[in-house]
């Protein structure tokens, strides 16, 4: 992905004016889903001070790569983020503001992601990466202001390559085809079709409370065995990749081998999703993406989960 210059607000006068900034700055911007899906994924990685890397982070270290992996340069310590971009009020916060924290006496000695609202995600000391909340009686009262480094829009996403099948089923669609199709929102469109009894919303997963708009359709479908969680976590906001669809949909659905004709580039028998693939393609859910491949470590869009259970009914 091309870098994108964080810019302050007068480099953003100088664009609209006309006035040449360099060809860094025409980057198609990140989008909210990519955002979210970024930094979520995250959840569970120890805090290790002066960690930068998956096995280990720190609170600017975490902030750093997962803008990093947007496109976006950060510096590297909390104090040095606090020095980027513009001051955001925190009545309006947005996804992708920086949200800072003195812990030590310091001005910005903690750092995290505004997710929207009163969340926020990041590297705690005691927690690892984590999600909170700016109105806990322990935060609220260290919350020492926002930036804004880069601005976030659903109209702005990558969308992934999807085979000309699968846009004719979907065309008609009022689904935005290129948000991610999130745990979350697969478990409540799945829990729709099957048909599933959600008045159950004591959720065995450690992340979704009793309250979330996720908790019976997460609950319903862990009671078939179809989402089983990673170490008691659902992580709702994280989308699946094609391969892992697969096989939650072949376990939905409860999907058997037809004749295994059609092959895909990039799912040889090694592959753990393997049989799974083989059988929605076996059933006609899936003709891969018109290349040879199945793409299976493409994120699912909405439509394709639209376009997928429309096979299955």
């Amino acid at each position: 992905m091309k870098k994108k210059i964080l810019l302050p607000i007068f480099a953003t006068f100088m664009i609209f004016s006309g006035v040449g900034m360099g060809s860094n700055n025409t980057a198609q911007a990140a989008s909210v889903s990519e955002l979210t899906a970024t930094a979520s994924k995250y959840i569970g990685v120890p805090y290790v001070y002066g960690g930068t890397t998956a096995s280990g982070l720190d609170c600017s270290g975490f902030t750093q790569l997962v803008f990093k992996q947007l496109g976006y340069d950060l510096n590297r310590t909390a104090a040095s983020q606090y020095k980027q971009g513009s001051s955001v009020s925190k009545s309006d916060l947005q996804p992708g503001d920086l949200v800072f924290f003195n812990t030590t006496g310091k001005v910005a000695s903690h750092v995290g992601i505004s997710l929207g609202g009163n969340k926020f995600v990041h590297a705690g000391t005691s927690t690892g990466v984590t999600e909170a909340s700016l109105n806990s009686s322990y935060w609220a009262k260290r919350y020492n202001g926002a930036k804004r480094v880069a601005s976030f829009g659903e109209s702005n996403k990558v969308v992934a390559a999807v085979s000309s099948v699968e846009k004719e089923e979907v065309k008609d669609s009022a689904i935005d085809f290129t948000i991610y199709a999130s745990r979350g929102e697969v478990a409540i469109q799945l829990a729709k079709t099957l048909g599933l009894d959600t008045s159950d919303t004591n959720s065995p997963f450690s992340d979704i409370k009793s309250s979330s708009k996720y908790a019976g359709a997460a609950t319903a479908l862990y009671k078939l065995g179809v989402f089983t969680g990673d170490e008691g976590k659902f992580n709702p906001a994280s989308p699946l990749t094609r391969a892992q669809m697969a096989k939650v949909l072949v376990k939905a659905f409860d999907l058997k081998m037809k004749q295994d004709t059609l092959k895909f580039t990039d799912v040889p028998t090694s592959h753990w999703a393997h049989n799974d693939i083989s059988i929605l393609a076996s059933n006609g859910i899936t003709v891969g993406k018109g290349d040879g491949t199945f793409g299976t470590n493409d994120n699912v869009m909405l439509k394709h989960l639209t376009a997928f259970i429309n096979r299955l009914q």
